[in-house]
């Protein structure tokens, strides 16, 4: 639903993740280059008193953010701010995990989500929380991914890592290892599939995407030597994945594949669990790679990197990864709606008459 508004930029909500952490070294890095404004209408959701902190420390003097109240108020040629927390009481500890800094991550995600909802915002960036201190009796979601899934109905999600050189969804999230083999079913494997094939063709404008299957075990089970699950799981996934027109190929041993460069040839890559499919990522794409949310109805991007505590205030962190992930939430908003009007405008079967009709 795109909005008929004064300006046609894209507006981005921007939530300042901890504020202890490098959040807002990161979002006012990227925000002083003007490009980005040139690209959207920036909406950080946060503390200007925080952000006013942060870029004392950092000494930077030539950036200022605007203070709204509303994104209605926004002014689509600067930067701006609307105050989600309360700014008397809070503190910050640079590098250090605190409740406040907790509290005041969960109130700027809680408003940036209401104003996502209701449409007054197009998009949603978050920066690094910190999972610990964000927990409370009201909030008990692992993360991001989690909690925006029970805020839209928990529609199946996936967490995808993209950067230029590739893209790496994984079927289980954030649980230990121990949990991971009696998550990965055919059943969870063929929904990870649908999500992410959709997602590449929607938000990415891959018309026919191919992805790449990693296998459970070492070596894809080497034939059932080295365990049975690729065998009588991952392998009929992909099989019925198939049937269901979605082109998945595998499964390939990990290591191989990443190692040989095989993943070039794919549009994308389903791992099985968390590091297999993220420590490769990473290695070769942790300073502009992006963390995205397929399976949304809103588009949600955030930096690969976290809180980062131990340069807090250094005035080092790269923002790259940071613009990216702004990058990006643009160019999915854009092909999102191009696809839906696309698809609304595909002509409709028309009942045609024949000359001889009229006789």
């Amino acid at each position: 639903m795109k909005h008929h508004r004064n300006d046609d930029k894209i507006r981005v909500a921007i939530t300042h993740g901890d504020i202890n952490g490098i959040g807002y070294e990161v979002i006012i890095k990227t925000l002083i280059d003007n490009r980005i404004i040139e690209l959207c209408t920036p909406i950080v959701y946060g503390s200007s008193k925080v952000a006013a902190y942060h870029r004392k420390t950092l000494n930077i003097d030539n950036f200022s953010l605007n203070v709204i109240n509303f994104p209605d108020d926004a002014n689509p040629k600067r930067a701006n701010i609307i105050n989600c927390i309360d700014e008397v009481n809070t503190k910050v500890e640079l590098g250090k995990s605190s409740p406040m800094a907790g509290v005041a991550s969960v109130r700027a995600l809680e408003r940036a989500v209401s104003d996502l909802k209701a449409g007054k915002v197009d998009v949603l960036v978050t920066a690094p929380v910190n999972k610990h201190n964000i927990q409370s009796r009201d909030f008990v979601y692992p993360g991001h991914t989690e909690y925006l899934a029970s805020c839209f109905n928990d529609p199946g999600v996936l967490m995808l890592m993209v950067s230029e050189i590739m893209k790496v969804g994984i079927v289980t999230g954030h649980v230990p290892i121990s949990m991971v083999p009696s998550l990965i079913t055919s059943q969870n494997i063929i929904a990870k599939l649908k999500i992410l094939n959709k997602a590449l063709i929607e938000d990415f404008g891959i018309r026919k995407p191919v992805i790449a299957v990693l296998g459970l075990n070492p070596h894809a089970g080497d034939n059932g030597l080295i365990g049975t699950e690729d065998e009588e799981i991952v392998i009929p996934a992909i099989q019925k994945a198939k049937e269901e027109n979605i082109m998945a190929m595998g499964p390939y041993p990990a290591d191989g594949f990443f190692g040989s460069g095989n993943f070039a040839k794919f549009d994308a890559v389903l791992a099985m669990y968390h590091d297999q499919g993220l420590t490769p990522f990473k290695a070769v794409s942790f300073d502009e790679g992006v963390n995205y949310t397929c399976g949304l109805p809103v588009i949600r991007t955030s930096p690969a990197h976290g809180t980062a505590y131990e340069i807090t205030g250094m005035n080092i962190a790269s923002d790259n990864s940071f613009r990216h992930a702004i990058y990006l939430a643009i160019d999915a908003f854009n092909n999102r709606h191009s696809y839906a009007e696309l698809t609304a405008n595909q002509l409709q079967p028309q009942e045609v008459k024949r000359p001889e009709d009229n006789v």
